[in-house]
């Protein structure tokens, strides 16, 4: 089952909006879609971040 990481995953690691955002632009990925619905992990993963796994980690934890 894919997790779906939110903006509460991203507060929840203690990240501001402002930083999320430059992340989101430098990896290509979809701020405003994210804000709506949430991403999938993979998308995170597939940017082989540090910070993205933690907060992917922490989705995971949130949905068990």
């Amino acid at each position: 089952m894919t997790v779906i990481v939110t903006m509460r995953d991203i507060r929840a690691c203690k990240m501001c909006s402002g930083g999320t955002r430059d992340f989101f632009t430098r990896h290509g990925m979809d701020w405003n879609r994210f804000l709506k619905d949430g991403l999938p992990e993979e998308d995170f993963i597939a940017t082989g971040d540090a910070m993205a796994m933690k907060v992917v980690e922490t989705a995971r934890g949130r949905q068990k």
